[in-house]
């Protein structure tokens, strides 16, 4: 299993990343979890523009999804015509959700270009990959999932404040992606987001092998989320995410 990180940027893109955007390899299948706004350009440097097999949103807010339509237009009007439809797994309200982004009722709607299935906490199977979601503590639906193969595990927590269920989510994973939108600093909302030194709290909980941190606002310097991290109890290798980072989890 191979782990892209397309886009890292928190709430907007950033100056060196796009919105949120995972890319996840195995035995030829492609799926993204999240298609974040400015991601669908990036991932063109990582994989062919018509070779996802599914995708999977944890939210339907824009730094999550809004490339969603530029995908639609890239799978609806493509020199050979309509492309098959993409399997995209996604909170219930999704088709609503993307038409109003689209907003472009005179022409072919999403579901010409994606299969949607709603999300329920649980498992289910996109192709190679063993899937968990969880709901994850966000003011709008919102999962956190655990993509499985080979032996191997990557947990991602998608958008959340502090949450048990994250780190049960996690428990043992070899790589967390874990939000750090926060810095560490009092009065912060909650049941929105997670300070760098949270994150590192809930990987240290869950025992996980790797910690990526991610979502990185732009209006925060990286390297002072990073710090905040330290702080957290978390004695395993720890990282910044970077858009265009390969993580090979073989």
């Amino acid at each position: 299993m191979k782990l892209t990180i397309v886009g890292c940027s928190g709430s907007f893109p950033g100056p060196d990343s796009p919105a949120s955007c995972y890319l996840l390899e195995a035995e030829g299948f492609r799926m993204l979890i999240d298609f974040g706004n400015g991601s669908l350009g990036a991932l063109q440097r990582h994989i062919g523009l018509y070779d996802v097999d599914a995708i999977c949103l944890s939210h339907l807010h824009a730094d999550h999804c809004l490339d969603m339509c530029a995908y639609h237009v890239v799978r609806t009007y493509s020199p050979d015509g309509p492309l098959p439809r993409v399997p995209v797994h996604a909170p219930s309200a999704a088709p609503r959700r993307l038409a109003a982004a689209y907003g472009m009722d005179d022409e072919p709607a999403l579901d010409t270009a994606f299969a949607f299935t709603p999300l329920a906490p649980g498992s289910f199977t996109v192709g190679p990959f063993e899937m968990t979601a969880a709901l994850m503590n966000h003011p709008v639906e919102t999962y956190g999932f655990r993509v499985s193969h080979g032996g191997r595990s990557v947990a991602y927590s998608a958008d959340t404040g502090e949450s048990a269920e994250l780190v049960d989510l996690a428990a043992g994973a070899d790589l967390l992606l874990c939000e750090a939108s926060f810095r560490d600093r009092p009065g912060n909302p909650k049941g929105l987001h997670l300070s760098g030194r949270q994150a590192a709290e809930h990987a240290a909980r869950a025992g996980v092998g790797t910690l990526v941190l991610t979502h990185l606002v732009p209006w925060y310097d990286p390297a002072d989320v990073l710090a905040d991290a330290a702080a957290g109890g978390f004695d395993g290798p720890m990282e910044l995410a970077r858009s265009g980072a390969v993580h090979d989890l073989r």
